[in-house]
C-alpha cells in the first residue's frame, strides 16, 4: 500500500521519538521546511523530557498516532537518535491502514519504519528527516519532491555520487533495510513480520558510530539469520568521505558468499547526500550498471 502524495502547500507533521527536542535546533528545521512552501505541525508532547532522554514511550506513540489520524496532516517526518523502538507496542497500526500517510525518517527511525511496513503493509521512506531542511541541497530537494509531492515521480534511485560495484549481477525484490545496527536488532523483533518473498536489502552505517569491524559484525549477525536466504541483492550507503578498503572488501566477500549483486553508494545515509529509498516498494538492482529502478 502506498499513501497519496502531499500537495505543494501541504502540512508536514513532526514528532520526536528518539531524543529530547531542542527548541533552537528545531526552529531552524521548521524554518527550512516552511521555506519550501510547506506548513509544519509539531506534536503535542514534542518538547517533553518525561523519561530524561525523551518523553515517555506512551507520549511519543500518542503523538505519532495523533498525527496519523489528523486529516490536516499530509505527511510525517522525524529525526533519529536513540530509543524509537520503545514506542512500537503503542503504535496504532490499524489507524495507519485507515489513514495512510507518507512517512519518512532515517537512522534510529529504522525501527519505526520497518514496524509500520510490516504491520500495516505501507510503503515508507528511508533517508529524509526534518534536519535535512536546514541546509537543503538540490539533490535532497529533488529526492523529497520525487517521493512525497504531487506532480513528481520517482522511477529510479537517482545517482549523485560515483557508485561502486562490489559484486555484479541483477535482481528484483522488495526494498527493506535501514541503519545497519538497528536493522540487525530488528530482525528477531515481533513487530518485524518478514514475508516469504525476495528482498533487496539496503543498509548504511557511519564511521563516527564505530569502526569497520563493528559494521562487519553487524553484517554477520544479519547473514546468520534465516532472513538472508530471502536477500537477492545489497545496496550499502555512505560510511565515510573515503570508503574504507576494509569495508568494501567485506561487502565484496558477502556478495560472493551469497552470489548476490552488491553496490556501494554515497547517495544516502549519514553523509551530505540524502537520497530516499521507498521501504516496501518493489525494485530492480543492476549492480553492473550501479542502477536501482522502482517497479
Amino acid at each position: 500500500m502506498q499513501a497519496k502524495r502531499m500537495p505543494c502547500d501541504g502540512t508536514i507533521g513532526i514528532f520526536c521519538p528518539s531524543h529530547v527536542a531542542d527548541p533552537q535546533r528545531y526552529a531552524a528545521q521548521v524554518a527550512g521546511i516552511e521555506r519550501m512552501g510547506f506548513k509544519v505541525k509539531l506534536s503535542e508532547n514534542f518538547y517533553k523530557d518525561t523519561w530524561g532522554y525523551a518523553a515517555s514511550a506512551q507520549e511519543r506513540a500518542e503523538d505519532f498516532n495523533a498525527l496519523i489520524s489528523d486529516d490536516s496532516v499530509d505527511a510525517i517526518l522525524f529525526n533519529g537518535g536513540n530509543g524509537a523502538s520503545e514506542i512500537l507496542p503503542y503504535i496504532d497500526y490499524e489507524s495507519i491502514c485507515r489513514s495512510p500517510k507518507r512517512i519518512g525518517s532515517y537512522s534510529d527511525g529504522t525501527a519505526i519504519l520497518n514496524a509500520i511496513h510490516a504491520q500495516a503493509r505501507l510503503v515508507v521512506y528511508y533517508g529524509t528527516a526534518p534536519y535535512n531542511f536546514v541546509d537543503l541541497r538540490h539533490y535532497d530537494y529533488t529526492q523529497f519532491c520525487a517521493h512525497f509531492v504531487e506532480g513528481y515521480s520517482a522511477e529510479q534511485f537517482e545517482p549523485n555520487s560515483e557508485r561502486k560495484t562490489l559484486h555484479g549481477g541483477q535482481c528484483e525484490g522488495v526494498l527493506i533495510g535501514g541503519y545497519t545496527t538497528l536493522f540487525a536488532q530488528m530482525l528477531p523483533n515481533r513487530f518485524m513480520g518478514l514475508e516469504e518473498q525476495d528482498y533487496i536489502l539496503f543498509l548504511e552505517s557511519h564511521e563516527k558510530y564505530g569502526k569497520v569491524g563493528i559494521t562487519a559484525a553487524e553484517l554477520a549477525f544479519i547473514e546468520q539469520t534465516p532472513f538472508m536466504n530471502k536477500v537477492r541483492g545489497l545496496i550499502f550507503g555512505h560510511f565515510s568521505n573515503e570508503a574504507p578498503y576494509d569495508l568494501l572488501r567485506c561487502l565484496e566477500r558477502l556478495g560472493k558468499r551469497h552470489d548476490i549483486p552488491v553496490i556501494y553508494t554515497d547517495d544516502y545515509g549519514h553523509g551530505t547526500r540524502h537520497g530516499i529509498l521507498p521501504l516496501g516498494a518493489r525494485a530492480r538492482l543492476d549492480a553492473d550498471r550501479q542502477q536501482v529502478g522502482f517497479l
